[in-house]
């Protein structure tokens, strides 16, 4: 799994952000049947020449839309994503969300995954408890845990968990939304290292262990978002945000 992707959350119109994503460098490319732009998704990995088996696709369903009451919509949610996007697999296939039937749902993702119509399986903006429940089913536990994760959201009691799991964590929303690009720390850290706001997050989300998923249908900021790798925070500037108030509750994602 590449430690970088690009979110298509709230982007119609995905392809100009995936071609430019994959212009600068990413090889990782987040979507999911609620965002509604598979289609385009699929569109954009055809037509930007690369081989398939150098990209790591991943999409979601959830029983908000339906996908996932039973074992067998489950499983068409898996087959039907696979048909909008025009792929033979996925890489990564994700529960968006827990529900009532996860332990059954679970179930035909590993059967998915079994199949080959996914090479690996995880879940969404699930809480210790959720996989708990997984646990206590005698199932394995999930690849991947995706949740929303910045500085001043950090859902400590699920990244422990998933750490002490081996559960990899994805942070979506890692600019927390562009609230939080003026906080004085945040400024002096990008005066520091002459990088923007941005950069200091996804750098901050990446020294964590996460998987940031910035989102951006700018072509420009797309590829700056991708510019991390060339600079390190500090122990102490870690702790800086480490100890941002908790007070930036996500949206739905």
């Amino acid at each position: 799994m590449p430690l970088l992707g690009l979110g298509v959350w709230l982007n119609a119109t995905p392809i100009p952000a995936c071609k430019a994503a994959f212009e600068a460098g990413y090889r990782h490319i987040d979507c999911a049947i609620a965002y509604g732009n598979e289609v385009d998704v699929g569109t954009a990995v055809r037509e930007s020449g690369l081989d398939r088996k150098d990209l790591f696709i991943t999409s979601k369903a959830s029983p908000r839309q339906g996908k996932f009451p039973t074992y067998e919509l489950a499983i068409k949610a898996i087959d039907d994503s696979l048909t909008r996007l025009e792929f033979d697999y996925l890489d990564l296939f994700l529960l968006h969300e827990a529900s009532p039937t996860l332990v059954e749902t679970w179930r035909a993702l590993i059967k998915a995954r079994d199949d080959g119509r996914v090479k690996s399986i995880g879940v969404s903006n699930f809480t210790p408890e959720h996989l708990e429940e997984i646990k206590k089913a005698g199932l394995e536990a999930p690849s991947v845990n995706q949740i929303h994760l910045h500085p001043w959201y950090q859902e400590r009691n699920i990244v422990d968990y998933c750490n002490q799991h081996s559960i990899v964590i994805q942070a979506y929303s890692p600019l927390a939304h562009a609230r939080h690009l003026d906080d004085v720390d945040v400024q002096a850290f990008a005066k520091k290292y002459k990088k923007d706001a941005g950069q200091i997050l996804i750098r901050y989300s990446l020294q964590k262990g996460w998987v940031p998923l910035p989102k951006s249908a700018n072509s420009v900021r797309v590829k700056s978002n991708c510019q991390v790798f060339d600079f390190e925070l500090t122990k102490e500037e870690m702790e800086v945000l480490d100890q941002k108030p908790q007070d930036d509750p996500p949206p739905e994602a």
